[in-house]
């Protein structure tokens, strides 16, 4: 892996975390630590980050739209691989609308790769401090309350914002899913949100990693039959999977 591809792996990194350790790092970049520690000093000098005993940081200036302070990120790989999956559904020309969430925060990250023009509509701070370095991308920012903690904003003027667009696909980041409950979260500001974009997008695709599955949060947010695909990092066993499309899902292959 060639320092410029390790630079960007360790801005995404920092971008979903406060800080980061060289040991993490070196794991992650399949580097020893000398060539992190000299990578890490790199960046530093050409302002991108801030070096701290063992690790580093986003300088203050940089910070305040990129980590989500409020909950540990976890299972960030599988959170990448459902974003890599839910890529094949982006086209030229589309308008997508994303929902704030760690996961679509990663799916940003993945889709500064995307060349073709298309217009994102998100209530996702996280993720348009992101997707604004990809020229390529229209960037549409909604506003509303602010909820910092999540990187978002909420409440009525968002949802009437997000009311005046026609998404040609959503890319919805939920908490929990289980074939009896359906979609459920806990993040109760972020639920008319979610509920909004799956009635007005013309296709509604939940990226989730497969932890989810399974599992059930605080409240309903959406039935089976609202989304219509279920995208995660790997497929399903199949006995799993023929217990949620019998439930009425369509999970990708």
């Amino acid at each position: 892996m060639l320092y410029e591809e390790r630079e960007k792996r360790i801005l995404q990194q920092l971008q979903l975390q406060s800080t980061v350790r060289v040991s993490q790092l070196s794991q992650l970049l399949q580097v020893s630590v000398d060539t992190v520690r000299r990578d890490l000093k790199a960046m530093e000098q050409k302002g991108l980050i801030r070096c701290l005993r063992g690790g580093a940081s986003l300088p203050e200036s940089r910070m305040s739209l990129s980590n989500f302070k409020g909950r540990e990120l976890i299972h960030e790989e599988e959170k990448r691989g459902a974003a890599r999956k839910a890529l094949a559904y982006i086209k030229e020309g589309d308008i997508i609308a994303m929902n704030s969430g760690t996961t679509n925060t990663v799916l940003a990250q993945e889709m500064l790769e995307v060349k073709e023009p298309v217009t994102v509509v998100t209530n996702n701070l996280a993720a348009a401090n992101i997707l604004m370095q990809n020229g390529a991308i229209r960037l549409i920012l909604i506003g509303g309350m602010l909820d910092a903690p999540e990187q978002s904003t909420y409440g009525a003027v968002c949802e009437q914002e997000f009311a005046r667009y026609f998404p040609d696909v959503c890319f919805l980041s939920i908490n929990a899913v289980n074939y009896q409950d359906g979609f459920t979260d806990f993040r109760m500001h972020e639920i008319p949100v979610i509920q909004r974009l799956a009635s007005i997008s013309r296709q509604v695709v939940a990226v989730m990693d497969s932890s989810k599955l399974g599992k059930r949060s605080k409240v309903k947010v959406l039935e089976p039959d609202q989304v219509d695909l279920l995208v995660m990092e790997s497929q399903a066993p199949p006995e799993v999977r023929e217990r949620y499309e019998k439930a009425g899902f369509r999970i990708a292959e």
